[in-house]
């Protein structure tokens, strides 16, 4: 067996994983707040490459142009296979939270349509805030409306489920306070 110089080696490792991120899955960053006035480069109007017109979109949604992600991601699975991330955004400039949903195209390619939602879980009553759901949706990407639990401890919930599941598949990104 033949084997590749460890430059190449690491080259190869690093195209393979690349390949194994969701294509179109929102790209903001995860890491702490930006100083005010810094430009963050990708935002939440501009991070998933969808339409105005696309039935989850984050101008439908009401998603601030500064919203990046906070937390980590959460992942839904269904039958021991990941179908869709959550994530939670922040908006310094609307100071509000989002949650945002990406189902994996491994997934859409074997079901016609699914229902799915997406909120923002607000820890200190319990409730989901900024909810908004659709059925028999064919779409990849949707975002929650803004939440106004800035000052709660949250985490974006997101669900998806295939037609024909008795059951709801659903995550939680982390929890943020």
């Amino acid at each position: 067996m033949r084997t590749l110089p460890p430059v190449k080696g690491a080259l190869v490792a690093a195209a393979c994983a690349l390949a194994l991120l969701p294509a179109g899955a929102a790209q903001a960053g995860s890491g702490p707040a930006p100083a005010p006035g810094a430009d963050r480069g990708a935002t939440a109007m501009n991070a998933a490459p969808e339409s105005d017109a696309s039935e989850g979109s984050a101008q439908q949604a009401r998603v601030c142009a500064d919203a990046y992600q906070i937390g980590s991601t959460g992942h839904i699975k269904r039958k021991g296979h990941v179908i869709a991330s959550v994530k939670q955004f922040y908006s310094p400039r609307c100071n509000r939270n989002y949650g945002y949903l990406y189902v994996w195209q491994s997934f859409r390619q074997k079901h016609p349509h699914w229902s799915t939602n997406i909120a923002v879980y607000d820890f200190k009553t319990h409730k989901l805030v900024g909810l908004r759901s659709w059925n028999r949706t064919k779409a990849a990407s949707f975002w929650s409306y803004p939440a106004d639990t800035v000052r709660h401890c949250t985490a974006a919930r997101g669900v998806v489920r295939a037609p024909g599941d008795s059951k709801q598949n659903f995550a939680y990104s982390s929890k943020r306070c």
